[in-house]
């Protein structure tokens, strides 16, 4: 299992659009991902489950990914949340 503390830094935090951007792209992978906030654990995969969450801009979150492509995971999970979601 691999862990990675992240902040969210797009505007909107995880609304809509990057939501699912991140589930589409979560999905894609084998391993399990789960997403900590507040105390809550998250499906990564599901967009309703982060649509739920209502994580918003300025948010610590932690990503959690656990298989076989957890390293191939996290490095997208980081590259999307630091990105901002730019132009999504």
């Amino acid at each position: 299992m691999v862990k990675q503390k992240l902040l969210v830094i797009n505007p909107e935090g995880l609304h809509l659009r990057p939501a699912g951007v991140f589930a589409q792209e979560m999905d894609r992978f084998k391993c399990d991902i789960t997403i900590r906030y507040k105390g809550t654990r998250v499906n990564a995969k599901s967009l309703l489950s982060i649509l739920a969450a209502c994580i918003k801009c300025g948010s610590e979150i932690d990503i959690e990914c656990d298989g076989p492509d957890e390293l191939e995971a996290i490095n997208k999970a980081i590259e999307l949340i630091e990105s901002g979601f730019e132009g999504v």
